[in-house]
């Protein structure tokens, strides 16, 4: 296990070895992707999931995928739980002492990611929705365009409640606004693999939404600098006994005014925007 936390930690100064210390002397990339250049791993970002959590990493540890859960300040019940996961070989832990929002959790995952030696990071949902049985096609399809974006759009079955669906749609207009193209699927899906160094240099260089307003602003702003995408079709279900932490009108309010936002910034590019295009 290798526990990263929020707090940096002073060095210490008896000769003795700080927790800092002891999670940095732990790290590594696993065996057997040492040699390699593409080097995956999974990030969790997890909040109360403690009963879906440890199937999804059961699955992605069966496909030899490092794991890097971040503990969004789940409560004591669940953290117990991630704990339990995170003393497995090959399963890393950064811990929020505050909750910060799924995008938060994600950025701490891929800066941990990154840290750790990977080269590209497979976000995934801990509540068990994706269907982790794409992943080998997803890792495949990242090692074979190591500079693009691998994104899932979603095929929904019946489990998917009438509010989401529709707020979906509402939502992928607004993305086709703000980008001048229908080029991005779905901006919503939380089933994609990044590479970590065109990623993190975006998410240093902008202040962007940390709650689920992140994964569509991402996926905007990367359009805008023309970074590649590749789009793959995988299932995506809601169980009806399923925990989700979308806040109906906090989350909507919170996507409403990104979505304004990235508008006056679609203004300010659109020359280039419609350039490309016509280019392209």
């Amino acid at each position: 296990m290798t526990e990263y936390n929020e707090t940096a930690l002073a060095p210490a100064t008896d000769g003795s070895k700080t927790d800092a210390d002891l999670s940095a002397s732990h790290a590594r990339v696993p065996a057997a992707h040492e040699e390699d250049w593409f080097k995956p791993c999974a990030v969790i970002p997890v909040y109360n999931h403690e009963r879906t959590l440890p199937e999804v990493v059961a699955v992605l540890l069966a496909e030899d995928l490092p794991c890097i859960l971040v503990d969004d300040g789940s409560h004591p019940v669940a953290a117990k739980v991630i704990d339990a996961l995170a003393a497995q070989p090959s399963v890393h832990l950064v811990r929020h002492a505050h909750n910060r929002g799924k995008g938060g959790a994600v950025v701490s995952g891929l800066r941990e990611a990154a840290r750790l030696g990977f080269s590209h990071a497979l976000q995934v949902d801990a509540d068990g929705q994706h269907d982790l049985s794409a992943v080998g096609r997803f890792l495949d399809r990242a090692s074979q365009a190591p500079d693009a974006v691998v994104c899932g759009y979603p095929q929904f079955d019946a489990s998917i409640p009438a509010s989401r669906r529709y707020g979906r749609y509402l939502t992928q207009a607004w993305v086709w606004i703000n980008t001048l193209s229908i080029s991005i699927r779905d901006s919503m899906c939380g089933f994609r693999v990044y590479p970590l160094a065109t990623t993190l240099a975006l998410t240093d260089s902008v202040q962007m939404g940390s709650r689920m307003d992140f994964d569509s602003e991402i996926l905007v702003r990367m359009h805008w600098q023309d970074q590649p995408m590749v789009w793959l079709p995988t299932r995506v279900r809601y169980p009806a006994d399923g925990v989700s932490h979308f806040r109906l009108w906090q989350d909507n309010l919170l996507i409403s005014a990104m979505h304004a936002r990235l508008f006056f910034g679609m203004l300010v590019r659109a020359p280039g925007l419609i350039w490309r295009r016509l280019q392209g």
